[in-house]
């Protein structure tokens, strides 16, 4: 199988990865945080070292304000439900997930207001569209680093540099981003940041978080367990304990520790260049067949390792079931973001979506161009 499902979740993984989890798994996973012997101490020794490799790769200096949840839409739910009160107002784009989306469209029932600005057909966001609706009560402000629909790469640094001049909080959703990108959370200016394990990161699925910027409050979702002041009904508050109640998800996260550390030796700006590479062979060849579409932006260093397209007489459906007869996975439909399919418009058809990741090969790239151009000749 070639896999261009990226976007979906990373595929291979690194094999050191496998051998930490199962080392995990098989010889000392006790429960981290939860009791004094040996199994649960090495447990949370190891739990530590994967926040402190997330840590360096993405510029945050406290690692305990790193916040492991399941997966990307865990920490939106988690940021986005934690910091909004009733009559604040929050502005976003028409390129986001519906995990950003359908979180903020719940809390309109509680008093809160969202603004939804356009983007470009490309995909592309103009700043100023987000300063030119902003009010007195704008609390948060929530973007994608790059679309899942598109790859389209969004201005995240010039608008983290407006919100804090605006003392607005700032929310990057880094799924599509987050290994392929550099991220840097200070010099974005970034009061919080959603990343998944699973995708860029080359980690296992199950896994993701939350970074918040220290002296941003964030009210906890879900009470239980922490280790910590068990006598007390009342849920601490402490970074990272008071937010990682229960058991974590400890093989899962020393796993994407490694993975971490694999993709800082790799080099994000690498991977970047390289997956660039690729996305202009597969996009450029596309856009040279006839009776197909291609959407996103022109210049594939404006985005992530994604090729959205259409041939004009097949569904997307048929497309990607086609595909995987000549054994490549993609991906069809409208890919949990129909606000933006609405925006490069394909609200009424979706797309297929090839997505790269650092492990596929130019060879890769050539295969799937003659399996498309035989499936438009039908």
């Amino acid at each position: 199988m070639i896999y261009l499902d990226n976007g979906a979740t990373s595929f291979p993984k690194p094999k050191g990865m496998l051998m930490a989890m199962n080392e995990c798994i098989s010889t000392y996973c006790g429960n981290p945080g939860r009791s004094g012997h040996s199994m649960s101490m090495r447990t949370g020794e190891e739990v530590f070292k994967a926040r402190r490799a997330v840590g360096e790769l993405f510029g945050i200096k406290d690692y305990s304000r790193i916040l492991f949840t399941l997966n990307t839409t865990g920490a939106l739910n988690l940021g986005i439900k934690g910091v909004l009160e009733p009559g604040d107002h929050v502005v976003t784009t028409s390129m986001e997930h519906n995990s950003v989306l359908r979180p903020l469209r719940a809390l309109e029932n509680q008093g809160i207001e969202t603004t939804i600005v356009k983007c470009g057909m490309d995909g592309s966001l103009d700043i100023n569209s987000i300063k030119n609706v902003i009010k007195e009560n704008t609390k948060l402000i929530v973007c994608t680093h790059a679309s899942n629909v598109t790859g389209t790469i969004m201005p995240i640094k010039e608008l983290g540099a407006f919100a804090r001049k605006k003392k607005i909080l700032f929310m990057v959703d880094g799924a599509q981003s987050a290994g392929s990108v550099p991220i840097d959370v200070d010099s974005m200016n970034i009061d919080l940041l959603a990343l998944p394990g699973h995708k860029g990161l080359l980690g296992p699925l199950g896994t993701g978080l939350l970074y918040v910027r220290e002296g941003v409050n964030v009210k906890t979702l879900i009470e239980g367990g922490t280790g910590t002041n068990s006598k007390d009904l009342i849920q601490p508050w402490e970074y990272p304990e008071g937010y990682e109640s229960g058991t974590v998800n400890a093989p899962g996260i020393i796993g994407l520790g490694y993975s971490c550390k694999y993709v800082k030796k790799m080099g994000i700006q690498n991977i970047k260049n390289y997956e660039d590479e690729l996305i202009e062979i597969l996009d450029g060849s596309l856009r040279n067949m006839q009776g197909i579409t291609v959407y996103g932006p022109w210049d594939c260093r404006k985005k992530t390792g994604i090729v959205t397209f259409n041939i004009n007489h097949l569904s997307c459906e048929d497309v990607c079931d086609k595909l995987n007869g000549y054994g490549i996975a993609s991906r069809g439909g409208f890919h949990c973001a129909g606000l933006a399919h609405k925006t490069i418009g394909t609200y009424d058809t979706g797309a297929i979506r090839l997505s790269v990741g650092p492990f596929n090969t130019k060879k890769d790239i050539q295969t799937a161009v003659r399996a498309i151009y035989q499936i438009k000749k039908v």
